[in-house]
Order: C-alpha cells, then structure tokens, then sequence
C-alpha cells in the first residue's frame, strides 16, 4: 500500500531545517560583542565561534551528500536535524569560550549532514517543468535567513542575551523534526555507494588547513602558528592536498567522491563558480556594515537589524516570482540581473556612506541588495542542478553547496583582513579620527565583493537554458 507524498508540504518541512542552518551563519555576528563581555574572553576566541561552523560546515559536505544517496536523503536530513538542534542546546548553555566553539563545531557537522538532502529532494519530488516555483521556495528560504540573522540577532540579544541565539533554534528544530517524519517521503536512490577514504581524507585535511589559514592568517599577523610552522605554509599544504585530491579523483576508476566528470556540464560548471561569488558577497557584505552601522551611526544591535530588514522582506518576497519566472525565460538572464542589482545595491552603499550620515542613506542600496538576492538564488540553483543527471543529483548537491560555503569562507577571511588593513591606515592617515577611518575603511571593503561578483557575472553568463527531461514517476512513500 502506497501513499502519495504532497511535495509542496515535504518541501516546507525540509525549509524549516534549510532556514535554521542558514540563520546561523549571519545570527552570530551581531552578538559578538556579548559573547565577548558574557563569556569573560578575548575577541579571536569568538572569532573561532564564527568560523568553527563554516569550517565544519563547509569541509565534510561532498561526504554527507553520498550519505544521503546511500541511506536515503530523508533519514540523513532527520539525522542533521537531531544533531543540529542538540548542538544549539548545548551552544546556549555554554559557559567558556571553548566549550562553545566545540558545540559550533557539533552543530556545524549536524547543518551539512541536512543540507545536500535538501536540493536532493527538490529534483526528485519536481519535474523540470514544474521545478522552477519549488527552487523559488527554496531560494526565498536561502536569501531570508541569510539577510534575517542579524534583524532576529539583535532583537533576541538586546531583549533576552546572546545565548538565545542558539536556544531559538530548540523549539523551531523539534518543530522541524517532526513535520519531516510526517510529511516527508522516505525517498531511497537506492545507489550503493562505495566510499572513497583516501579522498574523504584528502578533502578534509585539506579544506581544513586552507580554511584554517584564511580564517586565522590575521590573528597570527601572517607569520608563525607553531613551531617552525607558518600560515603561509599552512595555507600552501590545504592547496597542495586539494590538488592531490582532485588528481587522485582522476584516477579514481571506481566511484569517486567528487565524480569529475558532473563539471563536463556547462550549466553546473558556470553554476558552482556562480555559488562561489554568491556565497563570498554574502558574507563578506555583513561584517563591514555591521561595524558601520554600529561603531559609526551608533546603532543598537536591534535598531542594525533593523535597517537590514526591509532587505530581508524584499528578497523572500521576489524569490518566489523569479522562481516561477525561471521557468518561462532563459534563467541566466535573472541570474545576471540578480546578480548586477546585488553589486549595484553594495556600490551605492559605498558611494552613499559618509560619517555624518545618518541610517537611511543605506537604505536605497540595501533594497538593490534585496532585489539582487531574491532574484538569483532560484534561476541559479534551477539551472545548476536541472541538467544533472538523477543518479548524481545528491552529489552534485554537495558539490553545489560545498561550493557556496566555501566561498562565504572566503569572503569572510578576505574582507576581515582588507577591514583591518584599511582601519590601520585610516587611523593613521586621519589622526585617530576614528569614526572617519570606520567610514572609508567601511567603503573600501565593500567594493571587494562588487569586484567578485563580476566574475559571478561572466560565469551566469556562459550559462545556457536547461533542456527539458521526461517527468519522473510520481514520488511515494510505504505506509
């Protein structure tokens, strides 16, 4: 006896999860502050907070995609979620600095268990001519709680403390737990996947040390970590391992962790490179303006999310409109208007910025950056993963979202070294006339991501509109 799964309810479900892990990459940074005045410690131990979730995030993910292709996408996702919710429990009651990079570290692990099942399921439970409203959704989902983390951040900090950052998660992630038990079909690919340990290691140890580099290059000023060793070499080794890994890959006969042969698609290609630039602007955006808004205009960490917040409005409003939109146009042509209202919004922002101002001359460039977010993330997601073939979809999610993590790692260490650099020399330039160097070291940063999206622009634009595949079979789950 079978029972027709609703794919629309199992996709909301699997976006209450998709919600919770992408709020919490932007959630933390406007608690920094607290963190460091409530935990009794020093500003790189929350650094570490921060980036301990990308880094456990981002690195094992092209591993838990091939889990879900083996044990079944749902009951990984349900997996991620348990793991995921515990971990923000114990996140909350956290009382030192180091035991909370430890439950970060848990609850990234538990975020990329869930997130490959995500569009694992999206281009199972949709055909491609209806999946266009469904990666709306999705990219709706993406941009909101990307953008929301500070609003709801600075609320729950100023009104109840940094620990319910984490503790709002409990209830939403029970919530989330059940609604996928009840609602989400027990999909198996039925792929039996061998699992390939020399490139799990390879992947691993080597995203690791190239993120470890980037992310802690500046605390060590760029010169020893330990011993003789340096960041330049440790940066050098996770390249060096990286390329072992892709060589090894090649070799690989017998069934590869990061199969080669799914960028031999122009449209996941252009795609992932896409998601790169994507992932980098969106975090690399946050931290400048949120020092801006802050040090400079002098705003609580409520009245910061709050200038963000007709942004987040904005983007979840459009997304599902491109969403369906991306099935009756070519889908670059959104993906590059996304992409180009994006630059635009951080560049008048940039030119618009000045030390006298006051809140509103962020706002015309932030609804540019609402526009640009919602409008991209569903056309470049829908043609990233429709021409992948079925049986690697729930790699080529990994793939995909490996990608755009490894970008806002990326973003993230380059702007905070640019930030610091450009603070320094404003200080010193400007006489210690310290809201003026904030100001234009504000302004020269955040023309670092409009100069990354134009690579994300060349990439959309090699894109080509998917060709349409027969409907697969109705999805359905045992009773």
């Amino acid at each position: 006896m079978t029972e027709r799964a609703d794919p629309w309810a199992a996709l909301v479900a699997l976006c209450v999860g998709f919600f919770m892990i992408l709020l919490d990459t932007t959630i933390v940074s406007i608690a920094v502050p607290s963190m460091v005045r409530g935990l009794a410690t020093d500003l790189n131990a929350i650094v570490w907070v921060m980036s301990v979730y990308l880094l456990a995030y981002a690195v094992p993910m092209l591993f838990t995609s091939r889990l879900g292709d083996r044990f079944g996408p749902k009951r990984v996702y349900l997996a991620g979620l348990a793991v995921f919710t515990l971990a923000s429990l114990w996140c909350g009651l956290a009382g030192t600095a180091e035991v909370l990079i430890a439950a970060r570290a848990v609850q990234g692990l538990g975020a990329a268990l869930m997130t490959p099942q995500t569009l694992a399921f999206i281009t199972h439970l949709f055909p491609p001519a209806k999946r266009g409203p469904a990666m709306g959704l999705w990219g709706g989902v993406a941009g909101l709680a990307t953008i929301t983390g500070p609003l709801l951040g600075g609320v729950l900090v100023d009104h109840l403390g940094w620990e319910w950052i984490f503790f709002v998660n409990v209830p939403v992630g029970a919530a989330g737990l059940v609604l996928a038990v009840v609602l989400v079909p027990d999909w198996q690919p039925r792929n039996s996947h061998s699992f390939d340990v020399p490139g799990i290691l390879l992947s691993v140890a080597g995203l690791s040390l190239l993120v470890f580099g980037l992310q802690n290059g500046q605390h060590y000023s760029w010169g020893r970590v330990a011993g003789p060793v340096n960041v330049a070499e440790v940066i050098a080794a996770g390249v060096l391992l990286l390329a072992g890994f892709v060589v090894w890959q090649r070799r690989n006969r017998r069934e590869p962790l990061l199969p080669l042969r799914v960028f031999a698609n122009r449209n996941f290609s252009a795609g992932t490179l896409t998601a790169v630039t994507i992932g980098f602007t969106m975090t690399a955006m946050f931290l400048p303006l949120v020092i801006y808004v802050q040090d400079v205009l002098l705003l609580s960490p409520t009245e910061a999310g709050l200038v963000t917040a007709p942004m987040s409005l904005l983007s979840g409003v459009i997304a599902p409109f491109i969403g369906r939109l991306s099935d009756r146009t070519d889908p670059r042509y959104l993906v590059i208007f996304g992409i180009v209202a994006l630059a635009a919004g951080l560049g008048l922002i940039a030119l618009m910025a000045r030390e006298t101002s006051t809140w509103w001359v962020t706002f015309p460039g932030l609804l540019l950056c609402g526009v640009g977010t919602g409008a991209v993330f569903a056309p470049m997601s829908n043609v990233t993963m429709s021409s992948v073939e079925p049986r690697l979809a729930g790699t080529a999610s990994g793939i995909f979202n490996t990608a755009r993590q490894v970008g806002g790692v990326f973003g993230s260490a380059a702007t905070g070294v640019l930030l610091q650099a450009r603070i320094s020399a404003g200080m010193a330039s400007s006489g210690g006339n310290a809201p003026r160097a904030l100001t234009d070291a504000t302004r020269e940063t955040i023309l670092l991501p409009v100069a990354v999206l134009l690579l994300g622009i060349i990439a959309a634009a090699a894109m080509r509109r998917p060709a349409p595949r027969p409907a697969p079979a109705p999805a359905a789950t045992r009773a």
